[in-house]
């Protein structure tokens, strides 16, 4: 059997905090789970505080982070398991070196407005993430007051960087998250159709 054949896929969904990204990462996972499909769902904000037990929230410790996730998904698709990677991504250099490392891979971007991530992350209650990022990220640039654990926020202090050759997006800021989770279940049983290996992963 080609090795290829062997190995497990790996599918990110990426997009801003507060984009939908987790819940459709979730859904992805769960779906393809009832489905029989050995399936991880990796959360880079948990794996995170696995790989930095005592994080500085530095921007060179979130790029090792970055690192280190991308390199435990293709570990787990070479095992033959497929992988659901949940995690914001804004550096796009950060998901080309998962491409190169998995050869099954997909990106999915979850595009919204800032405005609208803003609004959905203000109503998002603690959990592995601080909640009241964008609020506490626009205070401290403004007024310069730290909040200690709060690291560069996407869409505040960096950029997030869209990929043009992202094999699929979906805008959901005026759709339903149930629409959201439809389309991309739809493209993502074509795309793996189109991408079949011969012991039908």
């Amino acid at each position: 059997m080609a090795e290829s054949a062997r190995q497990g896929w790996a599918i990110w969904v990426v997009g801003l905090p507060g984009s939908g990204k987790s819940n459709l990462a979730r859904a992805v996972a769960e779906e393809f789970g009832a489905q029989g499909k050995a399936v991880t769902w990796l959360q880079m904000d948990a794996r995170r505080k696995a790989y930095f037990p005592k994080p500085t929230y530095s921007k060179e410790e979130r790029e090792e982070a970055y690192r280190l996730f991308a390199e435990e998904a293709a570990e787990l698709t070479r095992s033959g398991i497929n992988v659901v990677m949940d995690g914001a991504a804004y550096k796009a250099a950060f998901r080309e070196y998962a491409r190169r490392l998995i050869p099954r891979f997909a990106e999915v971007h979850v595009q919204c407005t800032l405005e609208n991530a803003m609004a959905r992350e203000g109503k998002r209650a603690a959990g592995l993430v601080m909640a009241g990022l964008y609020a506490k990220a626009l205070e401290r640039k403004r007024s310069g007051k730290q909040f200690p654990g709060l690291g560069e926020v996407i869409g505040v202090d960096v950029p997030f960087e869209e990929n043009p050759a992202a094999e699929f997006a979906i805008c959901n800021d005026n759709i339903p998250k149930q629409e959201t989770r439809r389309r991309t279940l739809e493209f993502l049983h074509r795309w793996l159709s189109e991408e079949a290996a011969p012991d039908g992963q």
